[in-house]
This record gives C-alpha cells, sequence and structure tokens, in this order.
C-alpha cells in the first residue's frame, strides 16, 4: 500500500476491505512501501511465496506493483484507492468494498497486457504533449484533489503550450506528426476517467496510439471535452494507429508521462506485453 495514496478515505478502503477478506477466510498481510521500488521488492517477495499480491493507492503504485509482477507466475488484485484509478476503470472493478471483496476471495484471474517502457513494465498508457504537462502540474498541486487537479493541470499546460513535432516509430515505420500529444494506450483510460482511446483493450496484444493534431486552441478545448466520451478519435484531427511497438520522439525537450508517474523525458520507446500479468478481475 502507498501510505499518501488519496486522502484518508484510502486507509478506510483497506480497514474495511481487510475485514472482509479476514471474514471470508483469506489470510491478509499488510505492507506500506516507502516508494516503488520498494513496493515492487516486496510484491517479488510475496508471489515467491506463493501469496496473491494486492496493490492498494493509485494509478502510479498499481503500475508499479503489476509491472514487477510482469512474466512471474503470479496473482493481482488490484485494490483502487487513489486519486484516478484509470486502469481499474479500464478493468470494470467494482468501485463498493463489499462487491471488490467478493471478487477478490472468488473472482478468477485472466492474462492481462501490459506494457513495456524503456525496459521498465507498467500497465496503462505512455503520453507525451500537454497531457504529460498537466500531469506534472496536477501532481504539484496539493490544494486540489482528483478531477480537480487535473484539470487545473491541464488549463496551465493549454495556456503555455508551444507547437511540436513528433517523430513516431510504429512497427518501423517512420511518421513525423504535428501536435498537441501522442499517446500510446494499453488502456483505454487516462487523466482521471477521460476516455483518449475508446477501443483499447488489455486482451488484444496491441497499443492504441492516438495522436491529437495541431489545430486551433478553439478546436482543441472542444477535442479535450469530447475526451469525457471517446468522441473525439471521429474528428479528422485525431488519428488513432495500432502497433505492437512504438518510439515517440519530439522536435524540444518534453516529459512524458506512465500510469500518473513521470518517469522521463522523451524519446522513450514502448511495446506491449501480451499477457504478462494474471489479474482478478471481472
Amino acid at each position: 500500500m502507498n501510505p499518501a495514496a488519496g486522502d484518508a478515505s484510502a486507509a478506510r478502503t483497506l480497514f474495511a476491505l481487510a475485514r472482509l477478506l479476514r471474514e471470508g477466510g483469506a489470510a491478509l498481510q499488510v505492507e506500506y512501501s516507502r516508494d516503488l521500488a520498494d513496493a515492487g521488492r516486496i510484491a517479488r517477495e510475496a508471489a515467491a511465496r506463493g501469496d496473491t499480491v494486492l496493490g492498494v493507492g493509485g494509478d502510479g503504485i498499481v503500475g508499479g506493483v503489476g509491472g514487477a509482477l510482469a512474466g512471474l507466475d503470479a496473482e493481482y488484485g488490484i485494490v483502487p484507492a487513489g486519486r484516478g484509478n484509470d486502469f481499474a476503470r479500464q478493468l470494470g472493478l467494482p468501485g463498493g468494498v463489499t462487491e471488490l471483496a467478493g471478487l477478490l476471495l472468488h473472482g478468477g484471474s485472466r492474462p492481462t497486457d501490459l506494457i513495456e517502457v524503456d525496459g521498465r513494465a507498467a500497465l496503462g498508457s505512455v503520453y507525451a504533449g500537454v497531457d504529460a504537462l498537466a500531469n506534472l502540474y496536477a501532481n504539484e498541486t496539493r490544494a486540489l484533489k482528483g478531477r480537480a487537479s487535473y484539470t487545473f493541470g491541464a488549463v496551465r499546460a493549454f495556456a503555455f503550450w508551444k507547437p511540436v513535432t513528433y517523430t513516431i516509430t510504429v512497427d518501423g515505420q517512420r511518421l513525423e506528426r504535428r501536435a498537441y500529444t501522442v499517446v500510446a494506450a494499453n488502456s483505454g483510460y487516462y487523466g482521471f476517467g477521460r476516455r483518449i482511446a475508446p477501443d483499447a483493450s488489455v486482451d488484444d496484444g496491441l497499443l492504441d496510439v492516438v495522436v491529437i493534431h495541431h489545430a486551433s486552441r478553439r478546436l482543441f478545448t472542444t477535442v479535450m471535452k469530447e475526451l469525457e466520451t471517446g468522441a473525439h478519435v471521429h474528428r479528422p484531427q485525431v488519428e488513432v494507429l495500432r502497433c505492437k511497438e512504438i518510439r515517440i520522439e519530439a522536435s524540444r525537450d518534453l516529459p512524458y508521462g506512465c500510469d500518473g508517474e513521470l518517469p522521463g523525458r522523451l524519446p522513450v520507446n514502448v511495446r506491449v506485453l501480451p499477457g504478462a500479468l494474471r489479474v482478478i478481475r471481472p
């Protein structure tokens, strides 16, 4: 568990869930991690004992723990208790503690695609552009929570945005696009419930690459609103590609985001890891 995830409700979620799991006959050990590397170590040690591993927190720790288990014969359960919980949303995990406990106790695990990001396994998506800067500003905004923090970050990122030309190499094909953002998505959701890639699947062995081309500020604002439903993908200014591997470069220095974290700066290499993790899910 990430002790800093979400707010006080994260601890309440864990305590309520723990009671239900123990009443259902499960043994449960709670470990509070210092950072993502420590969480990965704890997860691998638990998997080596044959335990089911639960990642408790937001997309950052859920992705970090899941990535640490990539390729291992381990069963993974997700307890969404952070700000975004976008990967849990993609999987259709129940929001209620009682329903989640029932799933963890009695549900089955299914092979689930992961992504490899510059040699590190992760779950959801990699994004570079306005959205990565929005992620950066949202993480810096402690006065706001959840979607409000991301909305503030997006407004700030958009206000100071300068055009960028991306070079994207999609399964070996090199393309250049003047765009606001490039997203390589395993999960269809990011940014606190926004449907950036509505047709993405964690079972198809492919990445959905969404490129939002440079356009007028008014049109871009409209496209951002359409992320709520996924309707943006029908606009000619939005390009959707599918691939197994992608490299993203940019004409100026930009950070990239992954699972709610900001692990580095462009360029970045991303590839899909088909069925690399057994996740308990509907």
